[in-house]
């Protein structure tokens, strides 16, 4: 039994080596859930733009960016795997500082994201229901939706629900990206490494948008409520994440192919936020026909909504394991595959706040000091994680066999520096 110092000096028992267990293809699933939840509309809006501006040419961005994000996640998985115990324990190792910037963090982050998740899945279901309902209904009905369905429901649930949802999302991206016929050598000159003018900031977005912020760190405890909490999983969970972002690097690609073919060459122009997807509707209805439109509007809504239901539950996951830290109870694996984490008081208040509060913000404009905060945060999120993963995966407490190769530090160290230069501009293009 290998043994970690806590920042106490006291010592806390690692799980045994395992023989690894045997890899089977019908197990992946925590990894697609983390990317369906990573991949929202704002994501989608993102990718079509950096099409419709500079075709094909940031495609090397979007592998790059999928290359990181493999690194970013297997690392936050790794350590719950090679020591037994979450996250939360590691950055309580780091100082108490940790504690109190995430507790702040995903406080203000679920009261904005709420109102945003909800306004994104709602959306499309006013332009495929015209007249049903307006947008705030809408809004309010999935909110409501998402939180019964976590409420009543365990991961393993969540898990095949959230399965159908990508296959929905994935096959319907990729046969609009085939009917708009891609030029194929375009797109494999795209694979070259290329800077357009004035596209720094889009590439720098594209590589850095491809799957998730907060979201990275819950992958663990995906992981770990697939009932996978020992090392022996360490070669299951590499296959399940590496495939998750492979289909999330292909579902990109996707998105930027439509926005190459239908948006570049005819110099539309989207919308602001999630309403630039419907923008992207219209487009299809009238290059293609009705059916066509309405069949991207339902992958907008899959998008959309698994997002929403990745967040309602990873979130509050996190959240949960973040009040039993701030007591001092352990947090280990185990109760995070026993069920614990979402049976637990915590769990439901942070559901609660993430649907009802944020209500308040589909009948007003966002209140100007919570949009800067939520921004200022929200961009500190990468950076924290990938240097924090850093540090606690070199120390010499880890297994030798667990701890950072040059590849995963390398990887690391470009995420930090990728997401502090991020960090920087999105703090200062904020509306001061």
């Amino acid at each position: 039994m290998t043994e970690l110092s806590d920042r106490d000096g006291s010592q806390q028992e690692l799980p045994p080596l395992e023989p690894d267990q045997r890899v089977r293809w019908r197990s992946i699933g925590p990894g697609l859930v983390v990317a369906a939840t990573g991949i929202g509309a704002g994501d989608l809006v993102a990718t079509l733009i950096a099409g419709s501006k500079f075709g094909y040419s940031l495609l090397w961005a979007v592998v790059i960016g999928c290359v990181i994000r493999i690194a970013l996640a297997e690392g936050a998985a790794r350590w719950h795997l090679a020591t037994g115990r979450t996250i939360f324990e590691g950055w309580r190792s780091i100082g108490r500082w940790t504690g109190y910037y995430f507790g702040v963090y995903i406080v203000i982050w679920g009261f904005v994201y709420g109102a945003t998740a909800m306004s994104a899945s709602a959306l499309p279901l006013t332009a495929l229901f015209p007249g049903f309902a307006d947008l705030k209904v809408w809004g309010v009905t999935v909110a409501v939706l998402g939180l019964l369905f976590v409420w009543f429901n365990r991961y393993a649930v969540v898990e095949r629900v959230m399965t159908i949802l990508v296959g929905v999302m994935f096959v319907i991206v990729v046969v609009l990206a085939v009917r708009v016929v891609p030029s194929a050598g375009d797109a494999a000159a795209g694979l070259v490494p290329s800077l357009p003018d004035g596209s720094l900031l889009y590439t720098l977005g594209v590589i850095g948008g491809v799957g998730g912020t907060i979201t990275m760190a819950a992958y663990g405890y995906w992981v770990n409520a697939k009932g996978w909490s020992t090392p022996g999983w360490m070669k299951m969970m590499r296959l399940d994440n590496s495939m998750a972002y492979v289909a999330t690097g292909i579902f990109t690609i996707a998105m930027i192919v439509v926005g190459a073919e239908l948006l570049h060459a005819t110099n539309i122009t989207l919308a602001e936020g999630s309403k630039g997807l419907l923008d992207v509707g219209d487009e299809l209805e009238r290059r293609f026909d009705a059916p066509t439109a309405k069949l991207f509007l339902i992958g907008f809504f899959a998008t959309s909504f698994s997002s929403l239901v990745g967040v309602w539950h990873g979130v509050s996951l996190l959240f949960s394991d973040y009040v039993a830290h701030m007591r001092r109870e352990v947090t280990s694996t185990e109760k995070v595959a026993e069920g614990v984490r979402e049976r637990a008081l915590p769990f439901r208040g942070y559901l609660l706040w993430l649907t009802f509060p944020p209500i308040a913000l589909l009948f007003l404009d966002r209140p100007f000091g919570l949009v800067i905060a939520y921004g200022v945060l929200g961009s500190l999120f990468l950076p924290f994680l990938a240097g924090t993963l850093l540090w606690l995966l070199n120390r010499e407490q880890i297994p030798a066999q667990w701890r950072n190769g040059w590849l995963s530090n390398t990887m690391l160290a470009i995420a930090a520096i990728l997401f502090v230069v991020l960090c920087v501009e999105q703090i200062r293009t904020l509306p001061w």
